[in-house]
């Protein structure tokens, strides 16, 4: 029997995104802004790479668009998202590997 293939290492925008949503949902231009702020500047965002990003974490089941929005929002702001279980289960094998990642360099320093 073999062993369940583990996922593929997520890019950094997707990472970032994720992260943005990890602890509350949010509308597209507040993620941005939390990419640029997470990444210091280094992962760069524009609106249409993210919504292409957006869109494919949407289709695979990450993200999903929430269908509330919160009280005395500003109407002009669109959609707000939210990190499904699935995206969720993905931020923390991320978390796990780069856990290891940190640990072997640790390791090499010895």
């Amino acid at each position: 029997m073999r062993a369940a293939k583990a996922p593929a290492p997520l890019k950094p925008a997707v990472f970032h995104i994720l992260l943005a949503l990890a602890d509350r949902e949010s509308h597209g231009y507040a993620i941005m802004q939390a990419v640029r702020d997470q990444s210091s500047g280094h992962v760069p965002l524009r609106t249409g790479s993210f919504y292409r990003h957006l869109s494919t974490l949407i289709r695979d089941g990450l993200v999903a668009e929430s269908p509330d929005r919160p009280k005395n929002d500003d109407p002009r702001r669109g959609a707000y998202y939210r990190l499904t279980a699935q995206g969720r289960s993905a931020l923390a094998h991320e978390r796990t590997r780069l856990s290891r990642l940190v640990a072997a360099l640790d390791a090499v320093r010895s």
